[in-house]
């Protein structure tokens, strides 16, 4: 639950925490809702940050999981949060097991335990030291994303109190917390609603509001200062791209994709072959670009890039659309200074291979690296700085003005002992094929640790970023050098 990511602001009286459940206005539920949900979390209605709620159903009880990041910086006190949590519960939620990781101002920590014989067995572990304790209860436990489905799942009516417990990993200590339900109440925004209220922060109040299916719309502590709003995937996904493209620190541990075995020898490496895991199978599966793609099952799909890529026949000497050599939004290919630039760099040029490597050393030269997006094209060539979004939107627009079909794509590319990171490049169409360039790192063609998972440039060709940031995994099946 969110208080993870925001219960560390003792100047506001924790008026940052927030804890995400689902509940419904229903007087009683049987079970809660199991579906995915996005949140956007904010502080004096400035977004701060996101939250992905799961719940999924497992034998004789369900997984609740959680995972997001956030920023806050408030009356000179900072704080950069990413979490990722897992409960097990019994089918009337109580708490059994739990595993809960997070990163707090780039230290790591993980608390991991039990619940059975009246205590709490749990690990903690943080910078390399780790250490058994235990927690004597009394009386059945229940974990933050449960506390606003236990009264609807006990009968609830307005004007009924409950009080729980619940266990709150991040201090280790087990919390009695008062619930309320108000009764029916539409949210700010005027959507229909039952309104909860809980005194799980001090000082302040923690209301919430949940619909008839069950889903919190909005959860608000001391008025509306911090709020949780459910949000559009779609519409949340813009946002998180951007963040994790420019691999800033809010995001960073949210997105690293993890990968076994690692990859070594990467300046050798000429082909690899792996399986993404977690997989949306309702996104496409690019090929081109020095990849291939397949499905090996539900959720599950091989890639093989460099010289293991078996390219299907129709893809092959596929004439590319004209569009890859017009100008677009950001990519003023047509812009004087865009066009001048190319014309001068193809001097003494004889191929457009040559020239296409001129042109991706150029802007690698040219640009800053920053985390920050530099803009269009014409922006970052006035600024010169700009994050990979910008090296590849320049770029683009420098090779079709020299009229190479070039198109702006996007997915992971390995870094090295870490892991893979969301990263964005191009992709242009010399002799009979589509090439990927980097002109982030001076490549051509770019090293096969690139796996496309996006193309375009705009931000709805980036937003179903959201139905696999944070889920995927990746397995390496084969590295050829």
């Amino acid at each position: 639950m969110l208080s993870r990511i925001l219960s560390v602001l003792p100047l506001l009286f924790l008026l940052i925490s927030v804890s995400i459940a689902s509940a419904a206005p229903q007087k009683k539920i049987d079970r809660p809702p199991l579906a995915e949900k996005w949140f956007g979390i904010y502080v004096d209605n400035e977004r701060v940050g996101f939250y992905r709620q799961r719940t999924i159903e497992i034998g004789d009880g369900f997984r609740m999981e959680g995972d997001g990041s956030v920023r806050i910086k408030v009356m000179g006190f900072s704080k950069e949060v990413a979490t990722r949590e897992s409960y097990t519960v019994s089918k009337g939620l109580t708490l059994r097991s739990f595993e809960v990781e997070q990163t707090v101002n780039g230290v790591s920590s993980r608390v991991s335990g039990k619940v059975g014989g009246g205590s709490i067995r749990y690990k903690t572990e943080t910078a390399g030291k780790s250490a058994d304790k235990s927690l004597k209860v009394k009386g059945d436990i229940y974990p933050g994303p449960a506390l606003n489905l236990y009264p609807l799942l006990q009968g609830a009516s307005t004007g009924s109190t409950f009080k729980v417990q619940t266990f709150d990993p991040e201090e280790q200590k087990i919390k009695d917390v008062k619930i309320t339900v108000l009764g029916d109440e539409k949210t700010p925004s005027g959507e229909a609603a039952l309104k909860l209220r809980n005194n799980l922060y001090p000082f302040v109040n923690n209301d919430i509001w949940i619909d008839d299916l069950g889903n919190t719309l909005l959860e608000s502590v001391r008025e509306g200062l911090v709020t949780t709003r459910a949000e559009d995937p779609k519409a949340l996904g813009t946002y998180i791209s951007n963040l994790a493209f420019s691999k800033k620190d809010l995001i960073y541990d949210f997105s690293l994709v993890p990968v076994e075995p690692p990859i070594r020898n990467m300046g050798k490496l000429s082909g690899l072959m792996l399986e993404i895991s977690g997989w949306n199978d309702g996104l496409p599966l690019l090929q081109e670009g020095g990849q291939s793609v397949e499905k090996s099952g539900d959720g599950r799909i091989i890639v093989r890039t460099g010289s293991l890529a078996k390219l299907p026949a129709e893809y092959r000497s596929a004439a590319p659309v004209p569009a890859y050599l017009k100008p677009a939004e950001k990519i003023e290919s047509d812009a004087p200074e865009i066009a001048a630039q190319a014309k001068e760099l193809a001097t003494g040029i004889q191929t457009p291979e040559e020239h296409a490597r001129k042109l991706v050393a150029w802007t690698a030269d040219w640009l800053k690296d920053t985390i920050e997006d530099g803009g269009g094209a014409v922006a970052s060539f006035k600024t010169r700085s700009g994050n990979c979004q910008t090296h590849a939107r320049l770029y683009t627009a420098l090779a079709r003005s020299a009229g190479i079909p070039t198109r702006f794509v996007s997915g992971l590319t390995y870094a090295e002992g870490k892991g893979f990171l969301y990263h964005s490049w191009a992709e242009s169409f010399i002799g009979d094929r589509w090439i990927a360039v980097d002109p982030t790192y001076n490549q051509l063609p770019s090293d096969p640790t690139h796996i496309k998972l996006f193309e375009g440039h705009l931000p709805d060709d980036l937003a179903p970023i959201i139905a696999i940031i944070g889920q995927i995994r990746i397995k390496i099946l084969e590295s050829k050098l």
